[in-house]
């Protein structure tokens, strides 16, 4: 095939605590490879969150919060309380409102993908089941199709399978970057809950 696909091990992760002490987050990818905060177009990670607190600001970057793990959360985003009680609910907000966040029952755990604004767009699916993934995009520009793929095992086990490559599989916040032009055929089954990132560098 052409493209790449480049596995991604959540045990390989570092954890880089917050500034303000409330949690830390683990990188799962972002673009260009290795983008530091002022850098990046777009960055997808794990946080784990231990207690109420604001959010630091983002001027700039577009945010897609999913919770993952624990009871949920509350976030007042710019004076407005919008209740994160399900998992696997994505929410969108801008990055530079004035944020709190209240956490429901505990600890949790959030997928958050940051889109710095003019320069990459996101979709977040969650998946359970087998689902055909789309293809990375193609030397066509008009194609309707993104510019890479984050695929990350949420609960339970999944299987990531590539034509021309032997499946994948994938453990707990394990994840999957398929990029470059367009990949042959690939199909996602999971048993439990896997999220589908798909990612558009801005033209």
């Amino acid at each position: 095939m052409t493209g790449e696909v480049h596995l991604l091990r959540a045990a390989e992760r570092s954890a880089a605590p917050w500034s303000n002490g409330g949690g830390v987050t683990r990188e799962v990818a972002a673009h260009p490879p290795g983008a530091g905060w002022d850098g990046f177009a777009w960055r997808v990670s794990l946080a784990e969150v231990g207690r109420d607190g604001p959010y630091s600001p983002l001027p700039g970057v577009r945010r897609i919060l999913t919770v993952v793990e624990g009871g949920g959360l509350e976030l007042t985003v710019d004076g407005t309380r919008h209740l994160l009680a399900d998992r696997y609910r994505p929410f969108a907000f801008p990055g530079g409102a004035a944020t709190d966040c209240r956490l429901l029952a505990g600890p949790v755990v959030n997928l958050n993908v940051m889109l710095r604004d003019g320069r990459a767009a996101a979709t977040v699916e969650t998946v359970r089941g087998t689902r055909a993934l789309p293809a990375a995009r193609s030397a066509d520009p008009d194609a309707e199709v993104p510019d890479a793929l984050v695929v990350v095992a949420l609960q339970g086990p999944a299987l990531l399978a590539v034509a021309g490559r032997p499946p994948v599989r994938l453990g707990r916040f394990d994840a999957a970057l398929l990029s470059g032009t367009r990949t042959a055929a690939a199909e996602l089954r999971t048993e439990g809950t896997a999220a589908v990132i798909a990612l558009t560098a801005g033209r």
